[in-house]
């Protein structure tokens, strides 16, 4: 190959490469949003109703000035969910956020020690679980973007691990449907057909989501996949039961309502952060990852 023909070819992956880069700082972008979105409504929900969050309804007894802790951290939620929206502040916003979310899997975690090997026990704890995940990567990305803030959290070890759990949750959420089929069916919208079979069905698309992510095996259309079946089931099961008549046993008291909607609001920005990890992985079965092409120019691999 001529030093002409080399140096255009070498032209031509270096701007596949900035390419990729500027798709992926997009969608960090939007998984940002989608994050700030999610945690002002953690915090609105705290505000109007007094709880810790959604599914925990008080701070343990020993904690001082629970009231004042409560609407405390919800003002910082808030405020942080806007700092999320500014490149000054987004880093030090996102922490803010992530430290509330391990004090709520923390309080989660109660119901497990009594009840051990209950769906229901760890149910709440997977959900603040996946909140603080999706946090944790996002840190990781934005850490990337900006090549600052080098701590152990948003090592290049830590962001597997962090996809790992998520796939873990995804299992849970999936097996929980099998163990609920009957009361999950009930949630399924009546105008489609065969809702305990869908009931079925969408479980096993959770645990297949999650195998997917924890191997490997698709794990960018698993975990988009799942982000876009979580979206749905807030659009699809949640915003209607606030209108239907009579209001269905599982969608009563309206506080459960909210909670339901929020919580699923924070897994589906979870879920498309993790998505959005997971930019470098190929859509199909390919062997190679689609950032080995960066690598054909000698210059360090996008991440």
């Amino acid at each position: 190959m001529t030093t002409g023909a080399r140096g255009q070819a070498l032209s031509k992956n270096v701007g596949h490469t900035d390419g990729v880069a500027s798709s992926k700082s997009r969608l960090v972008w939007l998984s940002q949003g989608f994050f700030a979105i999610a945690s002002a409504s953690v915090a609105i929900f705290s505000l109007a109703y007094g709880d810790f969050a959604p599914g925990v309804r008080s701070l343990p007894a020993w904690v001082p000035w629970r009231e004042t802790c409560v609407y405390g951290s919800a003002l910082v939620v808030l405020a942080a969910s806007a700092g999320v929206c500014f490149s000054r502040t987004v880093s030090a916003s996102v922490l803010a956020i992530g430290a509330y979310q391990a004090a709520w899997v923390i309080i989660s975690a109660r119901p497990i020690l009594s009840k051990p090997l209950s769906i229901g026990a760890w149910y709440g704890f997977c959900e603040a679980l996946s909140a603080l995940v999706g946090t944790w990567i996002l840190f990781e990305l934005l850490r990337r973007q900006s090549r600052g803030w080098p701590t152990p959290i948003a090592s290049e070890r830590a962001l597997r691990p962090a996809q790992v759990l998520f796939g873990l949750a995804c299992i849970f959420y999936g097996s929980s449907h099998f163990a609920y089929a009957d009361y999950t069916a009930g949630m399924v919208p009546a105008w489609l057909p065969c809702r305990v079979g869908f009931a079925y069905f969408t479980g096993l698309c959770h645990v297949a989501a999650g195998i997917g992510i924890i191997f490997g095996i698709l794990s960018r259309l698993a975990a988009t996949l799942e982000a876009t079946m979580m979206s749905l089931f807030g659009l699809l099961v949640w915003v209607p039961s606030f209108f239907a008549q009579p209001r269905p046993d599982w969608a009563t008291p309206p506080q459960n309502q909210w909670s339901e909607l929020v919580v699923t609001l924070v897994l589906a920005a979870s879920a498309s952060i993790v998505a959005t990890s997971l930019g470098n992985r190929s859509w199909t079965f390919a062997s190679r990852r689609l950032t080995e092409v960066a690598g054909t120019t000698g210059s360090r691999p996008i991440e």
